[in-house]
């Protein structure tokens, strides 16, 4: 499997942007996909994840009302809308893909099989 992020800038506080995953190499419907970032000096943390066709997604509460994430999988892509954004939310975003039954999501980072390089989200204030 590759993964492939892009989409990330510079971008100033309230703005938005969209970040998108191209997924290859496998079927993409058999896998759980997720969201995470790293900002300088802390850990990976989770975003967003989606289920396997979608119809099940899970927010971390920092992100909740200001990310959606979803996916095509006809297109082989997931895609994470950021609107608000604040200078907090600046961080190397990353994709991952994890293998899961339906309706399932995945919030754990050690439970993704595969990663992505990151794009980069800066926020100014």
């Amino acid at each position: 499997v590759q993964l492939q992020a892009s989409g990330g800038g510079l971008v100033q506080a309230g703005g938005s942007l969209r970040l998108s995953c191209a997924f290859s190499g496998r079927t993409i419907g058999d896998y759980v996909m997720g969201w995470f970032r790293q900002a300088p000096n802390k850990e990976r943390e989770f975003v967003a994840t989606i289920s396997r066709v979608g119809t099940v997604r899970d927010y971390a509460d920092f992100v909740k009302g200001r990310f959606t994430i979803s996916r095509d999988n006809a297109k082989n892509t997931v895609t994470l809308q950021m609107n608000s954004l604040k200078p907090e939310d600046t961080g190397l975003y990353y994709c991952a893909a994890g293998r899961g039954v339906t309706g399932q999501t995945i919030t754990s980072s050690n439970r993704y099989d595969f990663w992505g390089r990151g794009t980069q989200v800066t926020v100014s204030s």
